[in-house]
């Protein structure tokens, strides 16, 4: 009789790396580990032997990077979905992508059981979880940090050391990571003492704001229906325009936020975010937006996109309101086609000039100049109209 499978949500870090051992010696189970390629700077093939290496059954590496941008990373900028004023959401949209993957490996292998490396006081563990019981509600999940005996990533690094798994990280530096082709977060470490700065060593995807250059770059992107489809002319995939923004911004120190946010769970927590590519292209779709939308129009999609953010960072990504809030968005997004031009510099990613064929202003009407189609006596009785509430109230105080 075949053994039971357990796919593993596997990314060869310490976490998951110990947790395959840990399995193998609690469950009478062969372990499936899958690893998603979403960008982070990992050699597959790598993560793969190591997985064999440290017991793995079975293992999947799986390119999801074209998925990633064209399903989720290009959905979420086009709502404009930015979480508590600064965070654009990189591992949050990346997780029912994964988790999606995980299901589909599990049907394949025909196993039951899930198992994943999120700790019980995060986020990732709802993302993860509530996407299984969206697309399969029979898979049963196990979640060692949940049940295991383990209290801190120390503990998992002697552990390691005892069971000879090879492992990067240290006592000394123990920063959490997560890294995909939108963002990396770093979390742990010196960042639980709020008063404590973060190092410059943190970085990875960009220099620090002191070390860029002092020369600014400009970079011009060209929208179409709400899509980045090319850089400074010429076109690229969704993946090469997210890679050469990346490779710009990182250059000069766009993109890097040191937050504390409010977790799902309750808690706050501090994170460093680096999303240099994303910053550029979401300030730049703000910026073609505010040529080509209305005012009431801007004002809802405001409103809305904190919604879809907080759904996705809450994990709620196959809903009907998501879908719904999705349809929004791309019907406000029909006209928001042109370029943009930005200005990189110092940490900033600042939106210079812009132009499109769909553009709602008119330097006709827009003009300090002479012009012959605006009669300025008409505003007269605009003004008179719309502060008649307020005329109103003032004459009645008066008596």
């Amino acid at each position: 009789m075949a053994k039971e499978k357990i796919i593993l949500a596997y990314s060869g870090g310490l976490d998951t790396s110990v947790i395959l051992t840990w399995l193998k010696e609690r469950y009478d189970a062969d372990i499936v580990a899958v690893c998603c390629d979403a960008g982070q700077d990992d050699d597959m093939a790598e993560v793969e032997k190591k997985a064999y290496a440290t017991g793995a059954a079975g293992a999947y590496a799986i390119d999801i990077k074209d998925e990633f941008v064209e399903d989720y990373i290009w959905p979420t900028l086009k709502a404009g979905a930015i979480y508590e004023n600064g965070y654009l959401l990189g591992t949050s949209i990346a997780r029912p992508l994964m988790a999606k993957k995980l299901v589909d490996v599990a049907h394949k292998e025909g196993a039951k059981v899930i198992a994943h490396g999120c700790t019980g006081k995060g986020n990732d563990q709802v993302r993860f979880e509530s996407t299984f019981h969206a697309l399969d509600p029979s898979i049963k999940v196990i979640a060692p940090w949940r049940i295991w005996d383990f209290r801190s990533r120390e503990d998992l690094i002697d552990y390691a050391a005892q069971k000879g798994i090879p492992i990067e990280q240290t006592k000394a530096k123990i920063y959490s990571r997560d890294q995909n082709l939108w963002h990396i977060s770093h979390e742990g470490g010196n960042l639980e003492d709020t008063w404590q700065e973060h190092l410059d060593d943190i970085h990875v995807m960009s220099v620090p704001v002191e070390q860029a250059p002092d020369e600014p770059t400009f970079v011009e992107i060209d929208f179409e229906a709400g899509v980045p489809v090319a850089v400074d002319g010429e076109k690229l995939t969704g993946v090469g325009i997210i890679e050469k923004l990346n490779k710009l911004g990182g250059e000069n120190g766009v993109g890097t936020i040191d937050i504390v946010e409010d977790r799902l769970v309750g808690m706050k927590s501090r994170g460093v975010y680096e999303t240099p590519g994303g910053t550029i292209l979401m300030n730049a779709h703000y910026a073609l937006e505010s040529l080509i939308l209305d005012r009431d129009t801007q004002f809802w999609k405001r409103q809305l996109a904190n919604k879809y953010a907080q759904l996705v960072y809450d994990g709620q990504w196959f809903t009907p309101l998501r879908e719904a809030l999705d349809a929004f968005a791309d019907s406000t997004s029909r006209d928001v086609t042109g370029t943009v031009r930005m200005e990189l510099y110092k940490g900033n990613a600042l939106a210079t000039a812009m132009k499109s064929e769909r553009s709602l202003f008119s330097e006709d009407f827009a003009t300090f100049g002479a012009d012959e189609v605006y009669n300025q006596k008409d505003a007269e009785g605009f003004i008179n109209l719309f502060s008649l509430p307020m005329k109103i109230r003032a004459i009645r105080d008066q008596r």
